[in-house]
């Protein structure tokens, strides 16, 4: 280790483009094994009944752990300032798949 830079523990993380633009999804579908967890992010549109995997991440389970925390913590910081995050009490209106409809494999 190079004592004389105080960068020397820091790395350097590529963002392209196609990446940086995102992709939208308003589902996820989690499975899990005893060694990974699966994360689908999809894509469901009104009047389509077939929803779309637009990603999938796969993480070792410290790292799914590691995740939830980061979540948690920027939840909290997002109702900090900017309120609560309300989630409908309706459901009617929310786009739940029916139980079994989803079947995930890690």
């Amino acid at each position: 280790m190079d004592n004389k830079n105080p960068n020397s523990n820091q790395f350097q993380i590529e963002l392209k483009p196609e990446v940086a633009e995102g992709t939208y999804a308003n589902l996820a579908i989690i499975s899990h094994s005893s060694s990974e967890f699966v994360v689908d992010f999809v894509r469901v549109l009104p009047g389509v009944q077939k929803g779309q995997v637009k990603s999938r991440v796969i993480l070792t389970p410290e790292h799914a752990k590691r995740l939830l925390l980061a979540l948690q913590d920027n939840i909290s910081k997002y109702e900090n300032t900017f309120g609560p995050i309300r989630l409908p009490e309706n459901r009617s209106n929310t786009f739940v798949p029916p139980a079994g409809a989803f079947k995930g494999e890690a």
